[in-house]
């Protein structure tokens, strides 16, 4: 990293928030000169337009997107690969003399750009399974109770509907006989430090904002986008990348929006649901659900402005922008 802070505006939002929207407004045209770096999760994966809300290839052509569209939906993706790939990004965008904008709804993504990765150990995936069948079968209050006994700061710390937390802070004690808690990430600040304890990297300048809209219209949004997907052809897009071999098992497919698709016929193979009715209906509920754990997680994220999308939300970033020292025809 250079020694010198790099500008970066982080804007995120919860699913169905407006983000693409606003981006459109604010970078294209004279206004700004600004590039957008992707923290979606499943957007990194070719093939996978519809069902992950992808910017259009219009708006790709007028506001250049970093981390879309660079893998196959059977390769892995991780949340250090993403800080890796980010910080390259952001590097390229600043030395060309333009204003790096890390956009996205992932907020696990989102906090470890802004905190640095932690020092805890990778996922494992065989203990990770083994948790998750406990959580089925034991459930979380009884899971919470292991963690109070082996981690008390941890357990204090998250939520027990929070089951991703409560999974990873079971998992990295059973890999490593540490807890969770004593691990610290770069800025020596605890995985699960709360927003005000956590300081943000030093090789960034951040101007870090939030879109607020009420969670009643989020998810009004989200059935409505739902039904735009459908109707736009999310079931062919499905169809054709199973055809192109990728199943459920794929990193890819087990996204909001594809997994949904995918039931067993009697000899037990994965195949495609033909009642696309209750599928629309099951991609519907989990996108909402989705909306909901992003609401957790983003409280996580240090130093947030909301800005209300029921005013003006474009003037509002703008100004944001301008009191840090950026006017809104300015060339980064």
């Amino acid at each position: 990293m250079t020694l010198t802070p790099i500008p970066v505006l982080l804007l995120f939002g919860p699913t169905a928030s407006g983000k693409t929207e606003i981006l459109e407004k604010l970078f294209t045209g004279d206004r700004f000169s600004g590039e957008v770096v992707s923290a979606d999760s499943m957007q990194v994966y070719r093939g996978m337009d519809i069902g992950t809300a992808k910017p259009s290839p219009d708006l790709l052509a007028r506001l250049p997107h970093h981390l879309i569209d660079i893998l196959n939906p059977n390769e892995q993706f991780n949340v250090g690969e993403f800080v890796r790939l980010a910080d390259c990004a952001c590097q390229d965008i600043a030395h060309r003399g333009k204003l790096p904008v890390v956009s996205g709804g992932t907020g696990f993504y989102l906090r470890n750009f802004v905190l640095g990765l932690s020092e805890a150990p990778p996922s494992d995936l065989l203990i990770r399974q083994t948790l998750a069948k406990e959580l089925e079968t034991r459930g979380a209050p009884s899971l919470m109770e292991d963690l109070a006994a082996c981690d008390p700061v941890s357990a204090a710390r998250i939520h027990i509907n929070d089951h991703y937390r409560l999974l990873r802070a079971l998992e990295v004690f059973r890999t490593t006989g540490r807890p969770l808690s004593s691990y610290a990430q770069s800025g020596a600040v605890s995985e699960f430090a709360g927003a005000s304890e956590a300081p943000a990297r030093p090789s960034y300048r951040f101007l870090i904002l939030g879109l607020d809209r009420p969670r009643a219209e989020v998810y009004r949004r989200i059935n409505e986008r739902c039904a735009l997907m459908f109707q736009h052809g999310l079931p062919e897009e499905v169809r054709r990348l199973h055809e192109a071999g990728y199943g459920p098992g794929d990193p890819g497919m087990k996204a909001i929006g594809y997994q949904e698709f995918f039931v067993k016929d009697d000899p037990g193979t994965w195949q495609l649901s033909k009642d696309l009715g209750v599928v629309e209906t099951l991609v519907a509920r989990n996108s909402r659900h989705y909306a909901k754990r992003q609401y957790t997680f983003f409280a996580s994220i240090p130093n947030v402005k909301w800005i209300s999308m029921a005013d003006d939300p474009v003037g509002d970033i703008r100004r944001e922008l301008k009191n840090i020292g950026y006017e809104v025809t300015t060339s980064f």
